[in-house]
């Protein structure tokens, strides 16, 4: 095998112009494939990193959501179209959930939180026409934003890195809330006032229930990571949440409502509901002015409204906000890397006690984010794909080339005995020695450009593209993994692609060779 490699190198020197060629396609395509799946790496483990830390915590729980749906802490993603904007449904079975979850050892701090959407408004008119007459004002730059509520006693400490420049959180109880400086910059910019603490701001639930609440800001905060690719976020009680995210006693529980409103309906005649057919339009039901006169459904002083429709007050204590309701409990383990294990061990106990509950780790809770990043990767890799095609393909006919320019020497090795896997022994070492050569060459021009570009610490502002990107901070994390994995995809294809070239070689004989000569 020595001599082979010393005959392989010998043979690449001879042939120094090929051997150029394929190396430089090499080269820059293993550098290219390094950068690229560095740059995906970053942005995965920023968002990660991100999240983790503020937003989901290692594991969330919610209701499973019906076939089609899809619940993460930004809301419903919904493909049943209803002409309603979809809300998440309150968590059932509350306390025995927590019970399963006090079983978990490696369960290190845990909460409850709220979510909705909202807009933020000076007045009940929100004036959308500026966005098309302002250059300076796109549909990022309009006051809107989540709504995140977490148990007072515990959301703060287990989200404790929030970067409050001034005044403080929220107070229990109250409708104070907590604005991100980016949604009062927006705020400023769409009313063209400057909002501070102390101020009383209008509250618009992004919903179809019209839910309108007034809030006083208490404080201004930037987020823990300035980078983030998570949209502003206002933080407010429990309670004020609630009422955007339309969790009534009626949307917890469920409970038969009494039957004496179809009784009553059922009971009815036609004549008693509508009236007599055979009265003349304006006979003698009517007066000069066509209000009814006689004892028909809307004028019987005999079935009022509140006989008919029975007692109300179930209904009314129903839409009444539940206070005990929440959409998720969210949880840090003890380590990160125990949240697959925990996530199995909660999803069994579930299905014991049949429990209607799911079970989160961080990026099915940020699916809204970590879906786009997928697709972004999704795309970029058969992108990758693609041009490894392309290059292998340029590789192959180079070496086609190649061998029918080195068909005498093939032939004279062949006539002096060589056998026909020394000669496919000698192409494939040719192949190994030069691919692995232009592979260290371009994993080390990869690593020096994202040196050079990490250190220049390029970020962006665009909400639109920290949302593609994962993060406003654009940088490349070549890890031991991708390296790998690219030297072995490299030489993989480099045999690939030598398997043409050498069966043709193979093909030649002496005599052939020879003539040829």
């Amino acid at each position: 095998m020595k001599e082979i490699f010393k005959l392989a190198l010998r043979n690449l020197k001879e042939h120094k112009s090929k051997s150029i060629i394929i190396s430089l396609f090499l080269v820059f395509g293993v550098a290219i494939v390094v950068l690229g799946n560095s740059f995906l790496e970053s942005v995965n483990r920023g968002l990660e990193r991100d999240f983790r830390a503020n937003y989901t915590g290692d594991l969330v729980l919610s209701v499973k959501p019906d076939k089609g749906d899809i619940i993460d802490i930004f809301g419903m993603n919904s493909t049943n179209i209803s002409g309603e904007f979809p809300q998440i449904p309150a968590l059932p079975d509350l306390e025995k959930v927590e019970a399963i979850l006090a079983e978990e050892d490696d369960i290190k701090c845990q909460t409850k939180m709220v979510s909705s959407m909202c807009i933020v408004t000076n007045n009940l008119e929100v004036d959308l026409s500026e966005i098309t007459e302002r250059d300076d004002l796109g549909l990022e730059d309009m006051p809107i934003s989540l709504i995140f509520a977490g148990e007072y006693e515990t959301y703060y400490q287990v989200f404790d890195s929030l970067d409050i420049k001034e005044g403080g959180i929220p107070s229990k109880g109250s409708n104070e809330v907590l604005i991100d400086t980016r949604l009062k910059k927006a705020y400023d910019s769409f009313f063209h006032e400057d909002m501070k603490i102390g101020d009383t701001i209008l509250i618009i639930g992004a919903n179809t229930n019209g839910v309108i609440r007034e809030g006083k800001v208490c404080g201004f905060y930037k987020p823990a990571n300035e980078n983030s690719a998570m949209y502003s976020i206002l933080y407010c009680d429990p309670t004020l949440a609630r009422s955007f995210a339309d969790l009534t006693y009626a949307s917890s529980f469920s409970q038969e409502l009494p039957e004496s409103v179809d009784l009553e309906l059922s009971q009815m005649s036609e004549d008693e509901l509508f009236g007599s057919s055979d009265d003349d339009l304006f006979g003698d039901d009517f007066d000069d002015f066509g209000i009814i006169e006689d004892s028909s459904f809307m004028s019987s002083v005999t079935k009022d409204y509140d006989s008919i429709l029975g007692d109300t007050s179930l209904r009314d204590e129903l839409n009444k906000t539940d206070d005990g309701s929440w959409h998720f409990i969210l949880a840090k383990c003890n380590f990160p890397g125990q949240d697959k294990k925990v996530i199995e061990a909660i999803e069994k106990r579930c299905k014991e006690e049949e429990l209607n509950v799911q079970v989160l780790n961080w990026k099915q809770a940020a699916y809204s984010y970590s879906a786009t990043v997928e697709g972004i990767g999704i795309v970029f890799n058969v992108l990758i794909a693609i041009l490894a095609i392309v290059v292998f393909i340029i590789i192959m006919n180079t070496m086609v080339v190649s061998v029918i320019e080195r068909t005498g020497e093939i032939g004279t090795m062949r006539a002096i005995g060589a056998e026909k896997k020394f000669v496919r022994r000698l192409f494939f070492a040719e192949s190994i020695f030069l691919t692995s050569i232009s592979s260290f060459v371009g994993i080390i021009l990869a690593l020096i450009i994202s040196a050079i570009f990490n250190s220049f610490h390029i970020t962006v502002d665009n909400l639109i593209a920290k949302t593609i990107l994962g993060g406003g901070l654009i940088q490349f994390i070549p890890t031991f993994k991708i390296i790998i994995l690219t030297v072995i995809v490299a030489l993989a294809g480099s045999i690939i692609s030598n398997l043409y070239p050498v069966s043709s070689a193979l093909k030649i004989t002496p005599l052939k060779a020879l003539s040829k000569e």
